[in-house]
């Protein structure tokens, strides 16, 4: 057999020869919108290419973007691994520090940035002293640095694409930093082109060319999942919203683009269902979500499939597994125990393994727990696109065997689907007895009324911990707190309800997710405060 590496070029070449004149279409931070093929798309990678080099950038080099999910920011996913640099994808969600922290402890030689993020730059500026090209990536009478367009037009298009090892990095990918500083974490070429081949299998997102995807991920988190690289795989037709994921834009975009698949954290999709709720639309082309980053739910993927017909399906994983480790796509063993146990399961659990990503759970010992569905442990993984060490860190993330522990807390089921418990860094320990803030969360946002729901546990002097539960209403929405302790008593053991409940806005992180580290610090002493720890 022939020995060929596999390059993410590759990936590109076979978009531009197999279905060259599938579209991408992309917002623009302007109000603009963008309308190509990947044949001319594939053109103007090879002018990025180009200009890169042009602009001093050699194999090896890192490269820093700080963009939405624009046309331009995808050119660059291609064309900077393309020539064996290293695309790092700044989020531009985190605080100045951590992306100056990021892009320093990145080393990154050239920034290419969205015109609407100008002045993060320009505060950063000072501290980036290694990056010796800022670029911006549309047109901006205001800057000095350099625009991208005129550059691109500048440079060639011809370019015969390098060959070399296909374990070189491709992409740099920082973590969310809610713990700490962000760890980066490297992408080789190899893992980005076995992931997107497994991400578009039948048995994970199964795209076909039919499709139609809009990445409501963003491009910056863990490459989107990967999905640019999917969509060129399978020559799917691809929507990009720039910095535009509020309901109303992602339904011009669904309903003016035939969108059939899209994929993003909760957040986003609460605010699409809150538009739907109020202009009584529907969601026409959109057959499929899938929904990461955390717990879907069940109201949320009840409302979807039995009001919308749209199928809901969960995604688990994260930066270090880039990111894809399971997702809940049903199997001939869950259809036939009936459709509500396949919609349950379906519904309440994060999914079943992967090709690709081995996966275990296991006690406090090490040892592995059996697939009963009630047995909780820690979840451990291992495979190709599974990280071995963070960036410039000299020791392995690695157990003695080469298990990576995700921090996760998780059982599997008979049918070999996984539910995520906790985290550990989020689980209460109340009187010695564990209590599961997701279990908690989940119910809590069936509840009417209800935005966003967190649960924390904080100090209590004699039970060590208990649950507080914090709630975001919807605007119009009069839920009370009696209300609340009503709707939950029925799903849970009375010692898990919470001792208080709180109504505020719940803050989210860099990625969407709900902030659980600004809570549990606003949060700490509150039962001690409220002398409800008595």
């Amino acid at each position: 057999m022939q020995s060929s590496p596999l390059m993410i070029s590759g990936i590109l070449h076979h978009a531009e020869v197999a279905h060259p004149d599938r579209e991408i279409v992309s917002c623009v931070t302007d109000g603009s919108m963008w309308r190509y093929d990947y044949s001319a798309f594939a053109e103007r990678v090879r002018r990025c290419a180009n200009m890169l080099r042009d602009i001093g950038v050699r194999p090896g080099d890192r490269v820093t973007s700080l963009a939405w999910n624009t046309y331009h920011h995808m050119e660059l996913f291609f064309a900077v691994p393309g020539i064996g640099a290293v695309l790092h994808t700044a989020n531009p969600r985190l605080s100045d520090d951590q992306i100056a922290y990021t892009i320093v402890h990145a080393g990154s030689r050239a920034l290419f940035y969205d015109p609407n993020l100008a002045e993060i730059v320009d505060r950063l500026r000072p501290k980036l002293v290694d990056v010796q090209s800022f670029v911006c990536l549309e047109s901006n009478k205001t800057r000095n640095d350099p625009c991208y367009e005129p550059m691109l037009a500048a440079a060639s298009s011809q370019l015969e694409w390098p060959r070399f090892d296909e374990n070189e990095a491709a992409f740099l990918c920082y973590t969310s930093g809610t713990t700490g500083d962000p760890k980066g974490v490297l992408y080789s070429h190899r893992s980005v082109v076995l992931h997107a081949i497994t991400a578009g299998l039948n048995s994970a997102l199964g795209f076909s060319a039919f499709d139609c995807i809009m990445p409501c991920q963003s491009l910056y988190h863990a490459t989107a999942w990967g999905l640019p690289f999917v969509a060129a795989i399978n020559g799917c037709k691809v929507v990009l919203p720039a910095d535009r994921f509020d309901g109303a834009s992602l339904q011009q975009l669904i309903q003016e683009e035939e969108v059939t698949f899209s994929g993003g954290v909760p957040t986003i999709w609460t605010m699409y269902l809150n538009h739907l709720e109020r202009t009584a639309e529907t969601t026409g082309s959109l057959r499929q979500i899938v929904i990461g980053g955390s717990a879907v739910p069940r109201a949320m993927a009840e409302t979807f499939q039995n009001r919308f017909g749209v199928q809901v399906r969960q995604i688990w994983g994260m930066t270090e597994m880039s990111p894809l480790g399971v997702l809940s796509t049903p199997t001939p063993k869950l259809a036939e125990a009936g459709q509500d146990v396949l919609d349950d399961t379906i519904w309440t659990r994060q999914g079943r393994r992967q090709f690709g990503v081995e996966l275990k759970i296991v006690d406090e010992k090490g040892q592995e727990l059996p697939s009963d569905g009630e047995s909780a442990g820690s979840v451990l993984v291992r495979g190709p696109w599974v990280i071995e060490r963070y960036y410039l860190s000299d020791a392995s993330a690695l157990d003695a065997d080469g298990w990576f522990d995700t921090g996760d807390i998780a059982t599997i089921d008979e049918y070999g689907f996984m539910r995520i418990t906790d985290r550990k860094k989020d689980v209460i320990k109340s009187g010695g007895e564990w209590v599961s803030s997701i279990d908690i969360e989940n119910a809590a946002v069936a509840c009417p009324g209800v935005k966003f729901a967190a649960v924390v546990g904080v100090f209590h002097p004699k039970w060590e911990e208990r649950p507080i539960l914090i709630v975001e209403p919807h605007e119009d929405s009069t839920v009370t707190a009696e209300a609340m302790l009503a709707h939950l008593a029925p799903h849970m053991p009375r010692w898990w309800l919470p001792d208080v409940i709180i109504f505020e806005t719940v803050p989210l992180t860099a990625t969407g997710k709900i902030d659980k580290k600004v809570l549990r610090e606003r949060h700490a002493r509150r039962l001690v405060q409220d002398g409800a720890a008595a």
